[in-house]
């Protein structure tokens, strides 16, 4: 017999019973049935993906990281449903996995709850110093962390919250420092380990003040994330300077470096090529007899001077170019109004060639609404032959036709079709052919002998007796006739006379022939 997870309402039960007892863990409850928490069963083949979404829809909420144990155990019993579907077993096989998958995520799923509650804080600086990259930086001092949190996930899951809430916020607490020494890494780190290459290259002493300017820049940052670790934008300021101050220390020792051993004139001559090659760059005379504070005031005075007439070439350009704008711009309007012209002109065309069109369309809608006319009156003299004056009268309607039938008897109350009607029958099928496979409505009426209800009742049961009649003998197909009876609702004579009810007394049959919608 398989055993499942026990269900986590009954561990909160046991849990609040503990915490007014002030005793230790509780036994484990009894297991709740399956079918209290699961849906009712789908086919494998919907089942199985909709638990697969389920279940990453679990990891994507950290299920996975805060019930560990209770979530494996969900992923491998969908593992197991997953292959026995694959390998064809007894859908029951299948079911009793996913139903066993989906009562462990629902525990883990409740059992993270807790986690939450009672490690709230814990979480939530483990999250921080993950996104700060706290677990790139690796190291055994993250791993042990890290186990120790597996550790109150675990205890949570066993019911051992007493030990969960003594250790959460010490874990809680070192979560934090990782994410501070990930920040000042992701900040710092370079500048941190560009100042003890150089203290191990020895590189400091031929420039200590640039290095020493560096270094307390250096705690400076270090201090103001550790006070404002989420104040991104002045982090991100204050690292840039302080790293380029260090590699200004760096440029500083190296120009130091190299002139430790030159004689004083050496160093004269360095600085007077440096200069000179400047001055000659810049399109000034030789200076070498000047000083060099004389030189380095001309050299700046001169491309102040230049820096001031490319301002002037500047402004002139932009002026030409305003010019030029507004050049363009006229150019672009004068085209555009006669690209104006041009779409007037040819819309005029377009116009009148659409007029033509649309009256060409009418005549032929005309021609051919008058050749339809001429064919359904040709078709109404045809049928109108059919039939004798006591048989039936046929009518014009619109684009309908109407046989009127006045020959065809039924037995008082009854809807039977007598022998002696269907010759008169026949003929309507005649009629009908005629328009080829036209929509037809045959419709009951009666006189007003009877009440209301059975007179409608008599006159639908007659019209559609009409139906069967031309069905059974392949008139049409049977979605081509419609049948409605209308009683006494519709007379043509007073019922007050013999003749007006036995006029009143009919069957008319309407013939509707197909045609074009458009000539209508």
């Amino acid at each position: 017999m398989r055993h499942h997870p026990v269900h986590l309402s009954v561990i909160i039960f046991a849990i609040v019973s503990t915490a007014l007892l002030m005793a230790g863990c509780s036994a484990s409850p009894p297991v709740i049935p399956v079918e209290k928490i699961s849906e009712a069963d789908l086919p494998p083949s919907e089942a199985i993906p909709r638990l697969g979404d389920e279940i990453d829809a679990a990891r994507k909420d950290q299920i996975d990281i805060l019930s560990p144990s209770l979530f494996n155990q969900a992923e491998q019993a969908f593992l197991n449903a997953r292959e026995a579907a694959e390998a064809k077993n007894d859908p029951a096989v299948v079911n009793e996995h996913i139903h066993t998958s989906r009562l462990y995520l629902y525990d883990a799923a409740e059992n993270a709850k807790i986690a939450h509650t009672v490690m709230g804080s814990t979480i939530q600086n483990r999250n921080a110093a993950l996104a700060a990259g706290a677990d790139q930086m690796g190291g055994k001092k993250y791993q042990e962390i890290e186990a120790r949190f597996s550790a109150l996930t675990r205890a949570i899951e066993k019911s051992n919250i007493r030990y969960a809430r003594k250790n959460a916020d010490d874990v809680a607490d070192d979560f934090k420092k990782l994410e501070l020494r990930a920040i000042r890494k992701a900040a710092v780190g370079e500048i941190s380990e560009i100042l003890e290459k150089a203290e191990e290259d020895h590189i400091t002493q031929y420039a200590p003040q640039s290095f020493a300017l560096a270094d307390d820049l250096l705690e400076t940052t270090k201090k103001f994330i550790y006070d404002n670790p989420y104040a991104k934008d002045e982090i991100y300021e204050m690292a840039r300077h302080n790293l380029f101050m260090t590699r200004r220390a760096l440029a500083i020792a190296d120009h130091s470096k190299a002139i430790a051993d030159m004689p004083p004139e050496e160093i004269a001559f360095y600085i007077e090529d440096t200069l000179g090659e400047i001055a000659r760059e810049i399109g000034l005379a030789d200076m070498r007899d000047q000083k060099f504070y004389i030189q380095v005031d001309t050299i700046k005075k001169s491309i102040e001077s230049l820096l001031d007439d490319n301002q002037m070439l500047g402004e002139k350009l932009a002026l030409k170019e305003k010019r030029m704008a507004a050049l363009q711009a006229d150019y672009e309007k004068q085209v555009s109004g006669l690209s104006q012209q041009i779409i007037f002109l040819e819309g005029k065309t377009a116009e009148k060639e659409a007029i033509n069109e649309e009256l060409q369309e009418k005549q032929q809608q005309m021609q051919e609404k008058l050749k339809a006319e001429r064919q359904f009156h040709s078709q109404f003299i045809k049928v109108q032959e059919y039939f004798k004056p006591e048989e039936a009268d046929v009518y014009k309607k619109g684009n309908q036709l109407m046989i009127r039938l006045k020959g065809i008897r039924f037995p008082v109350g009854q809807a039977v079709i007598m022998p002696n009607s269907y010759q008169l029958l026949s003929k309507v099928q005649k009629a009908i052919k005629t328009f080829g496979a036209p929509a037809v409505v045959i419709e009951g009426h009666t006189d007003s002998t009877g009440t209301h209800k059975l007179n409608n009742q008599l006159s639908r049961e007659r019209a559609d007796a009409v139906r069967q009649y031309l069905i059974a003998n392949q008139t049409l197909p049977a979605d081509n006739l419609t049948a409605a009876g209308y009683g006494s609702e519709r007379p043509l004579a007073s019922n007050a006379t013999a003749e007006g009810r036995a006029a009143n007394r009919r069957i008319d049959v309407i013939i509707i022939p197909k045609t074009d919608s458009k000539f209508q």
